[in-house]
């Protein structure tokens, strides 16, 4: 009778017990590290790497679009090409190359990018997810001889540009959003522009069925009037919010993306200062994106 109570005791506590580990399983707010520009708080995991490429093209319609260029087909706007490493269970560090879409070209991405927390089911603790990234970007390009450009460097510093972002990301259901404040800052502003800068992002995960999803995001760069007024009159250059609009697509080996926005380039530091484009005007672009993740080392237990 003894030995019946004890085992009938033992296999409640065991039930409980992985009851509880169930109701307390983390929970994957996005499927990958980005949605169509923002970065999502997603890690790849320890001894993973993750093989990159997105693409942007031209402009679909306005002025250099419409069938002319083929949409935009014809030309290569922005391309990004990245290596990220899971260098422990929730820290990735990054190494890009990219075209540059700007004045500022040849671009070097070093980024790092840390996961404090990570939502669970059921776990009061864990609400929601939460990653800190940040980035050092260098433009290889060369100088341009003529004064107050964007690109009219004197050194090094000149050259450099850092992105510092926090997300903030919940599902609820089967929703998932997040928010992004991030703060730009740049080695080198001509007189009218900013040298820093802070904007407000975020995006939102639609599942679609099967394993096709919607994606959006945003961005508001808080920019001065001043600054805007500047540049309208000396450069008629007219400042947009980056929006992009996406499909992502899950497979069992990697995860592909159809992307349209109005930011021309691909990296924080340009387009969240540099947008120039306007959805309106048919100056938003074809893109798509390409991850395959590979298992680079595994711990031995």
């Amino acid at each position: 009778m003894k030995t019946t109570a004890l085992f009938i005791l033992l296999g409640i506590s065991l039930q409980l017990t992985a009851q509880d580990k169930k109701e307390n399983k983390t929970v994957q707010v996005f499927s990958s590290t980005k949605t169509i520009n923002a970065r999502t708080p997603e890690v790849i995991g320890k001894g993973k790497l993750d093989f990159n490429v997105t693409h942007n093209f031209g402009d679909i319609g306005g002025s250099n679009g419409g069938i002319k260029r083929f949409f935009g087909l014809d030309n290569a706007a922005d391309i990004r090409i990245a290596f990220t490493v899971g260098l422990g269970e929730h820290f990735d560090g990054s190494i890009a190359r990219v075209k540059g879409a700007g004045p500022q070209q040849q671009l070097y991405e070093i980024g790092a990018k840390y996961q404090i927390m990570q939502q669970r089911e059921n776990d009061p603790s864990h609400p929601l997810s939460l990653a800190v990234f940040g980035n050092l970007v260098i433009a290889a390009s060369p100088q341009n001889p003529f004064p107050n450009q964007d690109n009219s460097y004197d050194d090094l510093g000149d050259r450099t540009s850092n992105v510092l972002q926090l997300i903030i990301a919940k599902k609820m259901g089967k929703v998932s959003v997040q928010l992004n404040p991030t703060f730009v800052t740049r080695g080198y502003a001509i007189t009218y522009d900013k040298k820093s800068m802070f904007a407000l992002g975020g995006a939102v995960r639609l599942p679609l069925g099967g394993r096709v999803n919607l994606l959006l995001d945003y961005f508001h760069p808080f920019r001065s009037d001043a600054s805007k007024d500047s540049f309208r009159i000396n450069d008629n250059i007219r400042f947009y919010d980056p929006l992009g609009v996406g499909f992502e697509i899950l497979t069992s080996g990697h995860i592909f993306r159809l992307n349209f926005t109005n930011a021309t380039e691909i990296l924080e530091n340009r387009y969240i200062p540099r947008t120039i484009t306007s959805w309106g005007k048919g100056q938003f672009r074809w893109g798509f994106t390409i991850s395959r993740k590979f298992t680079l080392w595994r711990d031995k237990k």
